[in-house]
């Protein structure tokens, strides 16, 4: 009884492919209306330009945020549920970003996807920050390094091809 109480993590599974589907397809509406208003965009000014700009990265946003989704469910069904073996007998053992062993494995791949969804919405609200004094450059310049740093710890790799400090490569 204790073991078929496992299936119950099935609702998840659905709610997380649900909210991919659904953040895609929110995803593409964003995008779409960026290139609608491209119409529009002969005579523009630059703020209009930054706003379709900003729907063309909110979209890859929601993107991101649909594969992370993706990740979830794929991870809690071959953790709790059952291992897919389609999946791994399709890609050569299945070293891909849904290979998911293990819930540390899991929580890596979550991670990284998740900074880099963090970074994308970052550079989002860097699109319409005004510069227009010296301290404002200044904090745009120390938004831009943290952007770099946190894209350079998440790789894991830190020269010579030794994981970095923060996340390990089970390779």
């Amino acid at each position: 009884m204790l073991w078929r109480l496992r299936l119950i993590a099935i609702l998840p599974v659905v709610m997380s492919l649900a909210s991919t589907v659904v953040t895609f397809l929110l995803g593409t509406a964003e995008i779409g209306k960026a290139i609608l208003g491209l119409g529009h965009a002969a005579d523009a000014d630059m703020a209009y330009m930054a706003k379709l700009l900003g729907g063309v990265v909110t979209g890859i946003d929601l993107y991101l945020i649909g594969i992370a989704l993706l990740i979830f469910g794929y991870g809690v069904y071959e953790l709790l549920i059952s291992p897919i073996e389609a999946a791994r007998e399709g890609s050569g053992g299945g070293s891909g970003l849904l290979d998911i062993r293990n819930l540390d494995q899991l929580k890596e791949k979550l991670v990284k996807v998740l900074v880099v969804a963090l970074i994308v919405s970052a550079f989002k609200a860097m699109l319409t920050l005004p510069i227009t004094d010296g301290q404002s450059l200044a904090f745009f310049c120390l938004s831009l390094l943290l952007l770099a740093l946190s894209g350079y710890l998440v790789t894991g790799e830190h020269g010579h091809g030794r994981p970095g400090p923060f996340l390990r490569r089970d390779d």
